[in-house]
């Protein structure tokens, strides 16, 4: 990026229109990759009001090197190599899967995870657990709008209800026995958290109680649960997506709690989980995040798997879905300018009651609001409204039997597809994997070992350029996503604008992009097939 086009990204900003909404800014333009595309987007969002909580200053990123706004008028797009770097890597989580005897029999080897923030709190969430009471990894990647109270929620709780429907009904029994005897639970999920995610302790007590109400119901089924992983991970979905929909509905004492349950109701998120179980994989996607595999094929090229399809405007069968459940005579307005109702872009996501509800039920529960300004939540009723609910958090499940070539999985967000395509991923992650393997220093150490030998030993490791070389993979990809050129090569000074874009700005180039990585352990594969 030269400094033609970083001064023109400085005075289309200055120049462009922006509409003032109810506690939201809706910018008339961004670029999908690299072109200019008129579209709606970005909001400011706030957890709870002014003075009642401080979450968004958790959720913002490190400011030393991002301006604030585009009227500033010492305004610079330079970065050094190592701020660069510090920026990248804040957000980065690696987690290596090893059991009691240091030998890894999951066919799970390791994941590394990373995020970057485009809006501000970050819209973007993340989650990753190992399953105490049944069997099987899950991961998440989930895309909140209209704020980040959605995504956050149902972080935090998808992961748990999934795990509950798949346990036996004995396990629930003894967990509801503990419950009732007050004794100590039995844990659920071993979370693998980075020490900046949060979780919202205020409400964690009430969201227990939920999951519980659920357990129960499982329970009152006259049968053995006895879910499949595809009906256990619909389920789910649908659970959690109606409890959300329940509490903000119910009566609430508690202030706090009552405005996290309406923006977490108001504001969306859409979803993408996997859960692996030895060579069993099954993806559940709610929305566009999206899921794909990096295969190592037998003559030593890579291709690409896609797990999920993106439920929006483009897709033929979300088209044909939606018209089947509506009048013909909204065949014509349940798409606008590719959007659902003209707004939404996603047709499936948690939360958005707007798109969900009748508009007599979106009155009540709004009249007795104190403030709904001061909690974002944008009161609008499209045109064309006549026969809600418009939108689904009803989950499209893939399942996939692992094999010895299939190397790699890959989650994230829309924010990194909409820069990079899934060949391109594919042959990023393949060209890091081949580029670490070929600079991991020489273990077959000259005897007798002197300090000269030890020094020729780190020399070679440094020329071979290991400090270059971003060890997480998942910095790895979002540094191509918003740094690469029209030619797919690296460009510092494109990088460096991104980065230092300004709040007011940074959301017409960028989404928030999040990206997990899940690396598979080939001998646990094969091996699971010389036995079978």
């Amino acid at each position: 990026m030269s400094r033609t086009v970083s001064s023109w990204i400085l005075s289309s900003a200055r120049n462009s229109i922006v509409l003032q909404g109810k506690g939201r800014l809706y910018s008339i333009c961004i670029p999908n990759r690299n072109k200019i595309k008129w579209n709606l987007v970005f909001s400011k969002t706030r957890l709870c009001p002014a003075g009642s909580c401080s979450l968004d200053n958790t959720f913002s990123l490190k400011k030393a090197f991002r301006h604030t706004s585009t009227e500033e008028e010492q305004f610079s797009f330079q970065l050094s190599p190592s701020q660069i770097n510090d920026i990248l890597r804040a957000s980065e989580l690696s987690y290596k899967i090893l059991d009691l005897n240091s030998k890894n029999t999951n066919s799970v080897l390791r994941f590394e995870s990373n995020q970057l923030a485009s809006n501000t709190p970050i819209e973007d969430r993340r989650s990753a657990a190992t399953c105490l009471q049944t069997r099987g990894m899950l991961f998440g990647v989930f895309d909140g709008h209209a704020g980040s109270a959605c995504a956050q929620a149902v972080s935090e709780r998808l992961l748990h209800y999934i795990a509950v429907s798949l346990m036996s009904r004995q396990t629930l029994e003894e967990i509801e026995l503990a419950v009732e005897c007050m004794k100590p639970v039995l844990p659920i999920l071993q979370w693998h958290k980075h020490p900046s995610d949060i979780e919202y302790r205020e409400v964690t007590s009430q969201y227990f109680e939920n999951l519980r109400v659920y357990w129960q119901h499982l329970l009152d089924l006259d049968a053995e649960p006895g879910f499949s992983l595809e009906e256990a991970m619909v389920c789910a979905f649908k659970r959690l997506d109606s409890d959300i929909s329940l509490e903000v509905q119910a009566p609430q004492e508690n202030e706090l709690m009552r405005n996290i349950a309406l923006q977490v109701a108001f504001s969306g998120a859409t979803a993408c989980v996997a859960h692996i179980d030895g060579v069993h994989l099954h993806v559940a996607n709610t929305g566009d995040c999206r899921a794909i595999l990096g295969v190592h094929e037998e003559d030593g090229t890579w291709s690409t798997l896609p797990l999920t399809r993106d439920h929006n405007a483009f897709d033929e069968f979300e088209i044909r879905r939606l018209k089947k459940e509506h009048p013909r005579s909204e065949e014509k307005t349940l798409f606008v300018n590719d959007r659902l109702l003209g707004i939404l872009m996603p047709s499936r996501a948690f939360g958005d009651v707007q798109l969900k509800w009748s508009k007599e039920l979106q009155h009540s529960v709004l009249e007795n609001t104190c403030d709904v300004e001061a909690l974002n939540i944008y009161q609008y009723v499209p045109p064309n409204y006549h026969t809600p609910p418009y939108l689904t958090a009803e989950p499209e499940v893939t399942y996939h039997k692992l094999r010895g070539k299939d190397k790699f999985l890959v989650i994230a967000s829309d924010g990194l597809w909409e820069m990079l395509s899934n060949e391109k991923v594919v042959k990023l992650v393949a060209g890091h994997l081949t580029e670490l393997n070929m600079q991991k220093p020489q273990l077959a150490f000259e005897k007798p070992v002197n300090l000269g030998y030890m020094h020729s030993l780190l020399l070679q490791r440094k020329n071979r350029g290991i400090a270059s070389v971003d060890r997480n993979i998942a910095t790895h990809l979002i540094r191509h996503a918003i740094g690469s050129n029209e030619y797919g090569e690296m460009d510092q000074e494109k990088l460096a604008a991104m980065l230092t874009l300004p709040e007011d700005l940074a959301r017409m180039y960028r989404d928030d992009i999040t990206v997990t990585v899940v690396y598979f352990n080939s001998e646990t594969i094969d091996n699971y097939y010389r036995n079978n």
